[in-house]
């Protein structure tokens, strides 16, 4: 019978993904709830410090896949290595973030196991011992609830929509022998950004901007920065060439759950909402009263954004002391 949470973490350079503490913080609370056990999996090379690290936030064990070969994520190899991890009777629930990184491993590895797979979910709930996930559908127009009535399910997370919870303890930690030959792609280099920017996925407050900004970011950047936030752009803007598609949240785009999001000169197409609709407060900023963001805003302003915003980075740095 299968048994057990497992919480598929992830890092980059040796550096956990925020998205990492959320997964294993939701497979021990759905753990505790069905009496069973949370197993946290880290892969990659090197990774005893990080082994060390997730269990602050409560595995009873911990799977360290340690090879050569998972230095730099490659589905072919980050999926051989879980499979191989994973061999044998199914756990009841694999968590994964909705990264792209694990949008592709969640894929991959569903496909290697025939299992049922509810991607980009909001929330998880036990109803009667069965998982009943939460997702949007049709673009975010609506929430449905889906079940998956067989092990092995996978569930892979929206970032920043679960709750972190610290709970430090003392799990035994595995590193299984791993086989890994034939493997057919190789990272041959890597170009990284350098700016030390905030990931939009995992910033607690967006700034965002579009075809109203005119291609002037300049006081969105400054009300980032008074904020310690994240900027972002409505596809409009990006195709315009005024920021890069990294930048772009939306249907086509990244998908983000921020605290807070500041949408600025940004009509609200249905696409562009479909990215942000689950921020926990959105504020719209939009000279045209009709736009479609204020009906999904918790807060508008109807207003010049080149006006409003010096004003709001002032009255930010003024309250930061």
């Amino acid at each position: 019978m299968a048994e057990g949470i497992v919480a598929v973490t992830e890092q980059r350079d040796g550096t956990f993904r925020k998205v990492s503490y959320e997964v294993a913080s939701e497979g021990r609370r759905l753990a505790d709830a069905l009496g069973t056990t949370l197993t946290a999996v880290v892969m990659g090379s090197g990774v005893d410090p990080l082994a060390a690290e997730i269990q602050q936030y409560g595995p009873d064990r911990v799977l360290a896949l340690d090879h050569p070969e998972l230095a730099d994520y490659r589905v072919e190899a980050y999926t051989e290595a879980l499979a191989q991890a994973l061999a044998g009777d199914p756990p009841a629930l694999i968590l994964i973030g909705a990264t792209v990184q694990g949008k592709d491993l969640a894929a991959r590895f569903a496909a290697r196991r025939d299992a049922g797979l509810a991607m980009d979910c909001t929330a998880i709930e036990l109803r009667d011992g069965a998982f009943v996930f939460t997702r949007p559908m049709f673009g975010g127009k609506i929430l449905a609830e889906v079940t998956i009535p067989e092990a092995p399910r996978i569930a892979a997370v929206r970032p920043n929509v679960l709750r972190i919870e610290r709970r430090p303890a003392q799990a035994a930690v595995a590193k299984p022998a791993l086989a890994l030959q034939g493997i057919p792609t190789a990272v041959v280099e890597k170009r990284m950004d350098t700016s030390g920017r905030i990931e939009l996925t995992e910033a607690d407050i967006i700034v965002s901007g579009g075809r109203g900004t005119g291609g002037n970011f300049a006081p969105l950047e400054e009300l980032a920065a008074a904020l310690g936030a994240a900027v972002g752009a409505s596809r409009s803007a990006v195709d315009e060439g005024w920021r890069k598609h990294a930048d772009q949240v939306g249907q086509t785009g990244k998908v983000v759950s921020p605290t807070l999001y500041v949408a600025c000169g940004i009509s609200g197409a249905i696409q562009h909402l479909a990215g942000m609709s689950s921020s926990k407060v959105i504020v719209a900023i939009n000279k045209d009263p009709e736009a479609p963001i204020f009906a999904k805003a918790d807060y508008g302003v109807v207003g010049d954004i080149f006006q409003i915003l010096p004003k709001v980075t002032e009255a930010v740095k003024a309250l930061k002391g």
